[in-house]
Formats: C-alpha cells, sequence, structure tokens
C-alpha cells in the first residue's frame, strides 16, 4: 500500500506530548525549529532543531564567526523507522529549514546509538565527544544532567545550593560520551567557508555496535 509521506513546520503543542513520551532524556531543549513527519496525515515522526546552550559548543565547531550560526539537531523521535522514515526526516527538514547553518548532533554510547541515522542522511562524522562529568541525585539517577542542573538555574554557587538540599545524595558521574554528527547546509559559498573553518577532523563513520 502506497505511503503518502510529507513533512511541515508543527507547533510546541504539537511536538512537546510526541517527544516527551518517547525521548530517553525526558526534557525539553530549546526550540528553534520543529518540523512533523505525516504519514496519511497522522504525525509519526519529530525532528526539533535550538541554539545550543553551550558557548564552547557554538564557537567549537567553525570557530566565534560561525557560532551564531550553529544549530543543534536535539531532538529526533519516531513511533517506528518505517522505510529509513528517520534519515529522510532528518533531510528533508534540513532542506526545509533554508539557511546558512552548521548543524551538530550526538548520538549517545549509553543508548547504543552509532548515529546510523545521520550516516544515511551523510552528515559528516566528527569524532567523539570530551569526557565530563554529569551531577546526579541518588535514587533520581533516571534524570538527564541538566535537568538536575536547572533546579537552580540562575543562582550563584549551584553546586553549594544542591550540597546544601541533598547532602551526601548529590554527586559527580560520568557522562557517556556521544558520537559527534555536523551538517552545513545554505549557500555554496557559506558550505565551502564554513567547512574549511571546522575544529574537528572528518573521520570514517563508526560501525554499529549491535
Amino acid at each position: 500500500m502506497t505511503r503518502n509521506r510529507r513533512i511541515g513546520p508543527i507547533t510546541r503543542m504539537q511536538f512537546l506530548p510526541f517527544v516527551m513520551g518517547r525521548h530517553y532524556a525526558k526534557r525539553c531543549p530549546s526550540v528553534s525549529f520543529a518540523f512533523g513527519l505525516f504519514v496519511d496525515d497522522d504525525l509519526e515522526g519529530v525532528v526539533t532543531y535550538g541554539t545550543p546552550s553551550s558557548a564552547p559548543l557554538r564557537s567549537g565547531l567553525c570557530g566565534p564567526e560561525y557560532a551564531s550560526s550553529v544549530l543543534e539537531l536535539n531532538r529526533l523521535c519516531l513511533k517506528a523507522n518505517v522505510k529509513n522514515d528517520a534519515s529522510w526526516l532528518v533531510s528533508a527538514s534540513i532542506r526545509a529549514i533554508g539557511k546558512d547553518a552548521v548543524i551538530v548532533s550526538f548520538a549517545d554510547l549509553a543508548q547504543s546509538h552509532n548515529g546510523t541515522v545521520y550516516q544515511a542522511a551523510n552528515f559528516l562524522y566528527c569524532g567523539l565527544s570530551a569526557k565530563r562529568t554529569d551531577w546526579k541525585i541518588r535514587g533520581m539517577e533516571h534524570l538527564h544532567g541538566q535537568t538536575v542542573a536547572d533546579e537552580f538555574r540562575g543562582c550563584n554557587n549551584r553546586a553549594e545550593k544542591m550540597r546544601e538540599k541533598y547532602g551526601d545524595d548529590f554527586y559527580l558521574a560520568p557522562r557517556s560520551r556521544k558520537h559527534r554528527y555536523v551538517a552545513i547546509t545554505g549557500s555554496r559559498i557559506f558550505k565551502r567557508r564554513a567547512l574549511s573553518a571546522l575544529r574537528y577532523a572528518v573521520e570514517p563513520y563508526p560501525k554499529a555496535t549491535r
């Protein structure tokens, strides 16, 4: 049976329940662009893009000159990856953004992800993220480290306030490393210049672990 597949921009009211009910992080990032995959008018997938909150991430990809052009593909969720729906959604949504942009996304090793979707969408592979630690609360390990840190967002000495509230239940844990993927889109001149400014070596795609 023929599937009528299309993408279109969607609202926060459309993507939020879809993402929160399916994505392992269980938190909503900053979203500037959101697109839905519709199959026979049913919402079957969501992809979102936003400006990374991390200034080092924005300037670290291609230098400060390109920091304002960096977008992170920060959520990708589908009901089922039928007939390469995920890679089709990613590729089509990047075309739909329609602007000069350096797009970065990550595939989490802790979730046994190696970025097959990004490989199929012809992203560049730029190695593993650096080793870092996350804030954790004993008994609430399911919470994302950023979710924990957000409790005292805007406060000085957030770590001290966490220790005051949670005592020894507050601790640091190694953050799982992630495969880094980059796509450069826009005008031919922008793509050429941004690619030449890319600060990470382009490496062969990692193979699936399972």
